[in-house]
């Protein structure tokens, strides 16, 4: 399945929940995490977990419609919290804004489309990690590898001009 982000700016599809993106109660989470349990950080998680790939904006968006008035700084910095303690990941795809998701710890990568920015997951290889095997690791232990796929999603291959 493939969830995302389809506006450059950020803003998140109407689309089917991925169960991938589920970290089941947000406050166990948390506390598991290390984190105090606040409605902001329960209701970015809320946002990411519905809308994967989303950016701060997008997120900051959601939040403020579940909870009112909410700054975009606190949003930041319940993401990088999150962030931090390994409940959210971060990617950077380049001429993009960074987006997040909950779905961590799973080596999995993201297909972007070079028309509309919808982003979507990626997964590695089944039972196989070529992607964690670099040619030369320059004596790095390798644990992570960021592989990003650009194209063009179907609707965009759809439209005249994609």
């Amino acid at each position: 399945m493939m969830i995302g982000s389809g506006h450059p700016d950020g803003a998140p599809d109407v689309v089917a929940r991925d169960p991938r993106h589920d970290i089941g109660d947000a406050a166990t989470a948390l506390r598991l995490a290390g984190l105090r349990v606040t409605a902001p950080r329960r209701a970015v998680l809320a946002a990411l977990a519905d809308q994967p790939h989303s950016s701060a904006d997008a997120v900051a968006t959601a939040v403020r419609a579940q909870l009112g008035s909410v700054s975009t700084q606190a949003v930041y910095d319940v993401l990088a919290a999150c962030v931090d303690a390994g409940l959210v990941r971060r990617i950077e795809p380049a001429g993009s804004a960074a987006r997040y998701e909950t779905r961590t710890g799973d080596n999995h990568h993201h297909v972007v489309c070079r028309s509309c920015g919808r982003t979507a997951d990626v997964d590695c290889t089944v039972d196989e990690r070529p992607c964690l095997t670099p040619s030369d690791d320059g004596g790095f232990v390798i644990d992570e590898a960021e592989i990003v796929f650009w194209g063009l999603c179907p609707a965009c291959r759809a439209t005249p001009s994609g």
